[in-house]
């Protein structure tokens, strides 16, 4: 029996390829096999596991898609099963490599049935844009669903707007149920109603229903007023509390006499408020009693009511006592005590009260919606939604393959690899853009939120950092970047300089150093570093003595004005001290010494270099160099080599699985400084060249006479000279050899 071929190819496992770059092994993915085999591919061997959402020169609605937890991150389980699902309905998941911005129909399998609802959503959404024949589809063609199914009246989504109804009636019963249970958008952006609310609804309204019909059964009881009895419940709550305390005072004053003239206001209650401008609102009046008080009193319902509650007993009299007792004057405590009674049964029914999301619509237009069949009119609607449930579905699963077939191998080849980071003329997706500051143009630009947050771990990198705060001009918006300095020198980067910052799309912003994280830029740095650095503490120095002598100075000429300013005031003005030649004598003696010191170590270095042969001067020079030079360049050179983009990325939210090198040469690609270009030419002449003294030339000469003074002075030129002088003597006496004789012919 001849074997299985095919299980044999898929047991075997697959050959992957790899190539040294930045420091470390990273795999090469280039075909759809290498894709789809990328969960047999060891994870140690992932230049990274995980990394952010957001801060990427990506499509993040991408991002979003693979994010299936939503956290913020991917990381390599999401990613596996993004090209699985994306390899699964392709053809050829070698499509997947191409970056394409378009994915062909004809691309999409048709033997599953995931595949075919897939492409069946991919030609609806074509019909629907007008696109009828169509070949290809895009993400501007997915991207807004609103306008996909704008015109659209079923679309899948458990929304039913009032516009999918082809009858007026039921048209507005939905609009009914969305002001009294609020509305949802559907996906074309419409506010609808879901099948949740309109069951909501319907149950609410049968409550509400249900409830006055209890009432309507016991209307004499419940509804003493009929319809009136609401406006006359809220009539008598109105006045309730303040009736019931007037007919307890007259009570009190039943069962002790003497009481009645403290349960009315006294006179000095009168007084008080007497100098005030009264009206019916005032509060002071509206706290007396409703009348005056007296045993077993009717309430007066005419005359004799408290100002301040007169409009209130009036509309007792007339909404409340009225239609039970007729016209009265008055109203007893019988009266009332039968009055309370009925509208307790009204308030215990109100109390019960179920319903009350649909009450806005009142009563009759609630038992219209119940009985004209709204209900079942809007269940075939949802019925007819439902029957495109799973094909509109599939618009969204359009959308995510076409963002897949364009994305995921370039997402890819920066987080399983560093490829494109890695590769001449191409940016990785957390390249923001490229900063252009002190004559170079820099383009590890990455975004950061928390400056001194990323600044902490960043350092790590041995790299030197440029922090940025960016603006756009006419604009509000702001975004901070970190920059790697990989080229050139650091002598003029200082926080506060300007430069100008082009992101990936283009767009220029003003930018501004905010922090600095000094490491070594170059060797060629780390050479003249121990020179500056004695310059500029020399020149720190001079500045210093400059300063204080100028300090000095001024407070010697102060005080000599004050003294002067003395003596003439008081007549007495001293003799001018005698020139102290003992002084200056000194003065000039510790200027000697100075210079014969910095003359003796020049001439012990000459006479070091003059007992040299000449081929061995330049050695010495460079040995010289190399002693002052070395250590400040193998330093920088350990430093260089070991310059480290994981902390960076790590910094930012990344899981860097390797240690991703900037070395020497990437690093120069990396950051260029400013050049001619080739074939320019360049005059040297400058017009507005500084002139300078020649003091300097003046100084260098007057070293020079002290040192050639020293040589003399110790005997030094005579030396040479005799030496030059007999090694000239043994040159010219050196007897030459004889020339060979030429052989006879």
């Amino acid at each position: 029996m001849a074997p299985n071929t095919n299980s044999a190819a898929e047991s075997r496992p697959h050959r992957w390829r790899f190539l040294r770059s930045g420091g470390f092994d990273q795999v090469r993915l280039e075909t759809g096999a290498d894709l789809m085999a990328l969960d047999e591919l060891d994870q140690k061997l992932w230049a990274a596991l995980s990394c952010p959402t957001h801060r990427l020169e990506f499509d993040e609605r991408t991002l979003q898609l693979i994010d299936t937890d939503d956290d913020g991150q991917i990381r390599p389980p999401e990613l596996i099963a993004a090209v699985k699902w994306a390899g699964s309905l392709l053809k050829d998941p070698n499509d997947l490599t191409g970056r394409a911005e378009a994915l062909p129909l004809s691309a999409v399998r048709e033997d599953t049935e995931e595949a075919s609802t897939l492409l069946r959503s991919a030609r609806e959404i074509l019909s629907i844009l007008h696109k009828p024949g169509a070949e290809v589809i895009t993400t501007e063609d997915t991207a807004d669903t609103a306008k996909i199914f704008a015109n659209t009246p079923f679309n899948g989504d458990g929304i039913i707007p009032p516009e999918s109804a082809s009858d007026e009636a039921t048209k507005q019963a939905i609009e009914q149920i969305i002001g009294c249970m609020g509305s949802e958008n559907d996906r074309s952006g419409q506010p609808g109603v879901s099948e949740e609310q309109v069951d909501e609804f319907f149950r609410q309204a049968e409550a509400y229903d249900r409830w006055w019909k209890k009432a309507e059964a016991d209307a004499d009881n419940i509804l003493p007023f009929g319809d009136r009895t609401p406006n006359a419940s809220k009539v008598f709550n109105g006045v309730k509390e303040k009736v019931d305390d007037y007919f307890t005072r007259c009570r009190v004053a039943e069962f002790d006499d003497r009481a009645a003239d403290s349960l009315n206001p006294a006179q000095g209650d009168y007084e008080a408020i007497s100098p005030s401008t009264l009206s019916p609102a005032t509060a002071e009046l509206a706290a007396f009693p409703l009348a005056t008080v007296a045993a077993d009193k009717p309430l007066p319902l005419e005359t004799g009511v408290n100002p301040a509650w007169g409009e209130a007993i009036e509309n007792l009299r007339n909404d409340v006592a009225a239609p039970l007792f007729g016209t009265i004057d008055g109203l007893s405590n019988e009266q009332w005590m039968k009055l309370d009674a009925k509208f307790a049964l009204h308030e215990a029914w109100l109390a019960d009260k179920e319903g009350a999301m649909v009450e806005s619509l009142a009563l009759e237009g609630i038992r219209e919606l119940l009985s004209n069949g709204s209900r079942e009119a809007i269940g075939i609607l949802f019925a007819k939604d439902k029957e495109l449930m799973e094909e509109m579905e599939g618009i969204g699963s359009v959308d995510r393959l076409i963002r897949y077939h364009r994305d995921l191998f370039e997402l890819l080849n920066n987080f399983v690899a560093f490829r494109d980071f890695y590769t001449p003329g191409k940016h990785a997706i957390f390249q923001t853009g490229t900063l252009y500051l002190d004559t170079r143009s820099c383009d590890l630009c990455i975004k950061v939120d928390d400056v001194a947050k990323h600044s902490s771990m960043a350092g790590r990198s041995r790299t030197f950092l440029t922090y940025c705060n960016c603006k756009r001009k006419g604009s509000d918006e702001t975004m901070n970047i970190v920059v790697g300095i990989t080229d050139g020198d650091s002598d003029d980067l200082m926080v506060g300089r300007n430069g100008v910052f082009y992101d990936r799309k283009g767009n220029d912003w003003d930018a501004t150093i905010t922090k600095l994280v000094e490491h070594p830029i170059s060797v060629r740095q780390a050479f003249w570093s121990p020179y500056k650095r004695v310059g500029r503490m020399i020149q720190e120095q001079i500045e210093k003595m400059a300063a204080a002598g100028d300090k000095a100075v001024e407070s010697r000429a102060a005080a000599g004005v004050a003294d002067l300013s003395k003596q003439a005031g008081e007549g007495k003005a001293k003799d001018a001290a005698p020139f102290d030649v003992g002084k200056f004598a000194g003065i000039f003696a510790a200027i000697g010494l100075a210079l014969g010191a910095i003359g003796t170590a020049v001439a012990s270095v000459l006479t070091g270099l003059m007992q040299l042969s000449l081929w061995q001067m330049p050695l010495a020079v460079l040995g010289l160099l190399l002693v002052i030079s070395g250590p400040s360049m193998v330093i920088a050179y350990l430093k260089l080599r070991r310059r480290n983009l994981a902390p960076l990325l790590d910094a930012n939210g990344w899981a860097v699985n390797t240690k991703a090198m900037i070395n020497l040469p990437f690093g120069a690609s990396l950051t260029h400084v400013a050049a001619l270009p080739p074939g320019a030419k360049r005059s040297m002449r400058d017009p507005y060249a500084q002139h300078r003294t020649p003091w300097t030339l003046y100084g260098v000469l007057t070293l020079l006479l002290i040192v050639f003074g020293y040589l003399w002075e110790e005997g030094y030129l005579a030396k040479w000279r005799d030496q030059i002088a007999t090694r000239v003597e043994q040159a010219t006496q050196q007897p030459r050899k004889p020339a060979a004789e030429e052989p006879k012919p």
